[in-house]
């Protein structure tokens, strides 16, 4: 069913004029020609024609195409681009304006998409031209794969491999070239390149309806790039299909559209048609690459992923596979100011991948980490209170649940299970627990392994290992681990941006720790001290009901809810911080 379609445009016959405003305001390095309005041409704003001691590259064509041809217009790539009505082929008057505007004594080079409208059009202007002294040649690209041969007159479709030829011609150009020698290179690099087109929906025309040629689950195989009906309709693929069908036909040696074989060197582009997403085509170039190399037999030189020359906001994508070598390379990684080139392209790529950079060595020797055969006095205790505290948190899994269910996504006792279960495991092989630093270490790599979204907690666990590992020569103390825990505390508060009251997990572990350092700086290193330093932990989790939330996904429920949870965060925190000290109180 065909319906009107939603477009950010004033009146639709304005739409190119008003484009091209916005471009050149974007862009200080481009203008337009102003004074008539059936002219509309782009150019660059640093050439004069009667100066100009280089050839000229023009280009053009209808618009609809964006950012081609305009946002290839600068220095190294595109002189000046003439700019038609949506999908009609510039009038001759324009691409008459853009040669005087442009050409100096080198001459202009005019490169065509094979459209008869275009050709006819750009045709009479050369001549229109050569008649008032201008020196011009004209380049007819014609990449389109999609349609075995012979097409008749018409041939095969100018497609989105003319940006190629763009950068080639424009950089000939700027080196200083004759005119005829920037010809030779943009001709030969035409013939070099191949194009085929898939799309997913069908482009609608400013101020029109959309077509419902295309059904659910369908897509269209060999389009053009003006909304006109592909060779093929046929059922959706996964994009691996889809690009190992449209290299074959590309590269398909019945048909010979390209002289490409194997052990050839290629540049490949990825182009989108206005409204797939940069995810999409970067999917697609992915999968495209080794299967140029494994399945065709070529070494990728280059990979041009984007919009270069889109249908409007046509959802699909065109793949164009160029035959290189050294001089195509240099053309294609020549400097350029025009604003749609893609950069970081150039050069040639080091492997895709390398292997992940594993962390140095942490521990005091370079032996694997393990559980020691023999405990020393300190480790047992820790053993006993991590024992105590996973299995506290094991134990509240439901109950955590319950409240997160209520002031958030519903998971965190089975967050906080996950956590302790891999503590409990890798305590029984890897924990060296006679040393508190690299065993608090271990611990944050338990949770991290299972619980990697919970970031607090293991940023928490480095960040104490931090401090301890900094006294490591002193034999670890109640103090210590009190400097331990605040360490984690105020990390925690510094990436996360919470504090006391913003009801969190802090909220019982300010509390904690404070009360404990208190009563250990004034003297108190008693089993009470520890006792109250939990009980405050417990106490600051409660208070959470009464904290309106300012952080967390708690932000968006509201506060007659809040006023009857405490935060899950906080209890988990309360619930393993009193279990581990009273296994601490128990052992000594």
């Amino acid at each position: 069913m065909a319906f009107q379609s939603k477009k950010l445009i004033n009146d639709p016959n304005d739409v190119v004029t008003e484009f091209i405003e916005g471009l050149v305001e974007t862009y200080p390095g481009l203008q337009y020609l102003d004074g008539f309005p059936e002219v509309k041409v782009v150019l660059r704003a640093d050439v004069s024609g009667a100066k100009y001691d280089k050839v000229a590259v023009i280009s053009g064509g209808g618009s609809g195409h964006e950012p081609a041809h305009a946002g290839f217009v600068g220095e190294g790539m595109l002189t000046a681009a003439i700019c038609g009505d949506v999908f009609a082929s510039p009038n001759v008057e324009s691409i008459l304006s853009g040669i005087r505007a442009v050409t100096g004594p080198k001459g202009c080079l005019l490169i065509v998409k094979n459209y008869t409208g275009d050709r006819l059009n750009f045709g009479l202007a050369a001549e229109q031209a050569k008649s008032e002294g201008y020196k011009i040649e004209m380049v007819i690209v014609d990449d389109d794969c999609a349609l075995p041969p012979p097409r008749g007159i018409a041939g095969r479709r100018g497609l989105a491999g003319t940006i190629l030829v763009h950068k080639v011609a424009g950089a000939a150009a700027a080196s200083g070239l004759s005119l005829a020698d920037v010809v030779s290179e943009a001709k030969h690099a035409s013939e070099m390149v191949g194009t085929m087109g898939v799309a997913l929906s069908v482009c609608t025309l400013p101020g029109q309806v959309t077509s419902d040629r295309l059904g659910p689950g369908k897509m269209e195989l060999g389009l053009g790039i003006h909304g006109e009906p592909g060779a093929a309709v046929a059922d959706l693929q996964p994009v691996d299909v889809i690009v190992s069908h449209v290299l074959k036909q590309i590269l398909s040696p019945e048909t010979n559209y390209v002289p490409i074989t194997r052990g050839n060197r290629v540049v490949l582009m990825i182009n989108g048609l206005g409204a797939t997403p940069a995810m999409e085509l970067m999917i697609a170039a992915g999968k495209a690459v080794p299967r140029l190399q494994l399945e065709h037999g070529l070494a990728v030189d280059r990979v041009y992923t984007g919009s270069f020359m889109t249908s409007l906001d046509m959802a699909g994508f065109s793949i164009s596979v160029m035959k290189s070598d050294q001089a195509i390379l240099d053309r294609l990684d020549a400097p350029t100011k025009a604003p749609y080139w893609p950069v970081g392209v150039d050069g040639n790529h080091p492997p895709a991948k390398i292997p992940v950079p594993l962390p140095p060595r942490l521990s005091k020797s370079d032996e694997t980490l393990s559980r020691p055969l023999q405990l020393t006095p300190q480790g047992h205790i820790l053993e006993s209170a991590i024992e105590a505290a996973a299995s506290a948190v094991v134990n509240l899994r439901d109950y955590l649940n319950e409240l997160d269910s209520k002031v958030g996504d519903g998971d965190c006792g089975s967050t906080m299970y996950r956590g302790a279960m891999a503590i409990l495991e890798d305590m029984k092989k890897y924990y060296p627990l006679n040393d508190p630093a690299e065993t608090v270490n271990e611990m944050g790599s338990s949770v991290k392994r299972v619980m990697g979204g919970t970031s607090g907690i293991i940023i928490l666990c480095k960040a104490a290992f931090a401090e301890l590992k900094a006294k490591r020569q002193t034999r670890s103390s109640a103090v210590h681990w009190v400097d331990a825990l605040e360490a984690g505390i105020a990390a925690v508060s510094k990436y996360g941006g919470a504090s006391a009251g913003y009801r969190t997990l802090l909220d019982a572990l300010i509390p904690a720790a404070s009360t404990l350092k208190e009563r250990l700086n004034g003297g108190d290193n008693s089993i009470g001290a520890f006792i109250a330093s939990a009980d405050a932990a417990v106490a600051g989790a409660e208070s959470t009901k009464d904290m309106q939330a300012q952080a967390g996904r708690s932000t968006y429920i509201p506060a007659d809810i809040l006023a009857s949870v405490p935060d899950p965060g906080a209890m988990a925190a309360a619930a393993w911080y009193r279990a581990a000290i009273l296994a601490i109180v128990e052992k000594v």
